[in-house]
């Protein structure tokens, strides 16, 4: 399922793929378009596809994202 999404790159941004320069900012987009999983984020951005240390990272911020959709 491809999202068309801008992945914009902020100056000051935390990575959370190296490999493919994939931001907190991005992974974020991609939820907020409606990706629910790590493998449509690395289809969306790239991040995991290489060394796939990112993975895990990736998981937590939808975790997180999933509890703070359950409190609102």
């Amino acid at each position: 399922m491809p999202y068309l999404i801008p992945l914009r790159k902020a100056v000051h941004a935390m990575y959370v793929c190296v490999c493919e320069a994939v931001t907190e900012h991005d992974v974020h987009a991609c939820i907020a378009a409606g990706a629910k999983s790590a493998r449509q984020i690395r289809d969306i951005t790239g991040a995991g596809r290489d060394c796939a240390t990112c993975v895990r990272k990736i998981c937590a911020i939808l975790k997180r994202s999933e509890e703070l959709v359950a409190i609102a």
